[in-house]
């Protein structure tokens, strides 16, 4: 093994070889990564996936989800989460685990980082009326428009359209397409499994907001502490809580339940993540993929407490009369924009205008709505709509 100098920057050459030296044989490496859809030269400083990190961050895509709905409509409060404080938290919990199963950490980020740039204003809602709206054109999808945006949409470079990000990351950002019958992405398979640091990423997403749409919620009176000790999984976490903690507030006692929350599933998924991995012994990125069953998962104990801990928030939160109606007049005033925008093409923005010849009108419309903010999509429907 090399020694390295501290006083000289590492190479990108030097970061593939810790990683030949330091990762588990079953993950990513970035020396062996498919690579770009378009041909460029490797960063001297930056693995692959490393600079696909930062191309990420650095996209207006990115930025924009600072301003888009979590569960509450962006600007309903200082501490609301929204998608990108979701995306952020959900990074953090990726590379834990990624760390711990000797995954590429850098690969993770990237997909985690990357997973929602899809999705549209207003949540889930927003998401449901623009499938509803495109039903006959191809439909609307968050996670395939996460792709969509880093491949077409979003074009900062000279050369090529869309981020042109490595293969690993694009392929992992296509969760919900790995388990059909010889899918794959540019020639290659992309299931029935993904790969591990794709598994972390999807996983991290369920376990980052099984715990904070619980901290939003308390925070917003929607759900209580009564109500929530009726669920196996809180119960299980307040029980750890107290046996940790003497003499808490209220608040300090709510703030170390929902940490103890993600620690809880941390814990789960890594040991049966071991598990799986002492039962099959995965010796290569292919073998991950097409494994029995997946690596990284909970265990049936930990996932019928999550089922019905999730059944819990969509009853008491996510359906709840004071979201379902800020939520319900937010969608309704971006579907009458969606059709503004089809009557008036030109009342987009000139990037958007210029896409209509190769991406038809209503592909395009759907890209230039998906990507609004809420905020954005409330100013235009007040400059486009209003009164008409």
């Amino acid at each position: 093994m090399k020694n390295y100098r501290t006083n000289e920057m590492p190479s990108r050459k030097e970061r593939e070889d810790l990683e030949a030296y330091g990762l588990a044989p079953y993950a990513t490496r970035s020396a062996e990564s498919l690579g770009r859809r378009h041909a460029e030269q490797p960063h001297p400083l930056r693995t692959c996936f490393a600079r696909d990190r930062d191309r990420i961050f650095h996209s207006r895509c990115f930025r924009r989800l600072e301003y888009k709905t979590q569960v509450f409509v962006n600007g309903t409060a200082d501490h609301f989460r929204t998608r990108l404080t979701h995306t952020m938290e959900m990074s953090a919990t990726g590379r834990t685990l990624a760390r711990i199963l000797r995954a590429n950490e850098d690969l993770t980020e990237s997909i985690c980082l990357a997973h929602d740039l899809g999705h549209s204003p207003f949540g889930h809602e927003g998401e449901k009326v623009l499938d509803e709206l495109m039903k006959e054109k191809g439909g609307f999808d968050h996670n395939l428009q996460s792709l969509r945006n880093v491949e077409v949409v979003e074009s900062p470079y000279p050369g090529f359209h869309g981020l042109n990000l490595s293969w690993e990351v694009r392929a992992g950002l296509l969760k919900h397409e790995a388990h059909i019958e010889n899918a794959g992405l540019d020639g290659h398979p992309i299931g029935p499994f993904q790969s591990i640091e794709a598994q972390i990423a999807d996983i991290a997403d369920d376990m980052t907001y099984h715990a904070h749409d619980v901290d939003d919620g308390l925070e917003a009176g929607i759900v209580t502490l009564e109500q929530l000790e009726t669920t196996e999984f809180w119960r299980t976490a307040a029980a750890a809580t107290r046996e940790r903690y003497d003499n808490l507030t209220e608040f300090q006692f709510v703030r170390a339940t929902i940490r103890t929350m993600l620690e809880l599933q941390v814990v789960d998924v890594k040991n049966h993540a071991f598990e799986a991995l002492e039962e099959f012994m995965p010796q290569t990125v292919r073998d991950v993929m097409t494994v029995p069953r997946r690596i990284v998962d909970f265990s049936p104990g930990m996932q019928s407490m999550l089922d019905e801990f999730s059944a819990f928030m969509f009853e008491n939160m996510y359906f709840h009369h004071t979201v379902a109606a800020a939520t319900k007049e937010s969608v309704g005033l971006m579907r009458k924009l969606f059709l503004h925008y089809i009557g008036h093409p030109d009342s987009m923005g000139r990037k958007a205008q210029e896409r209509i010849g190769t991406e038809g009108l209503w592909r395009t419309v759907c890209d230039y709505v998906a990507g609004c903010t809420d905020r954005y999509a409330i100013e235009e429907y007040e400059k486009h709509c209003l009164g008409r």
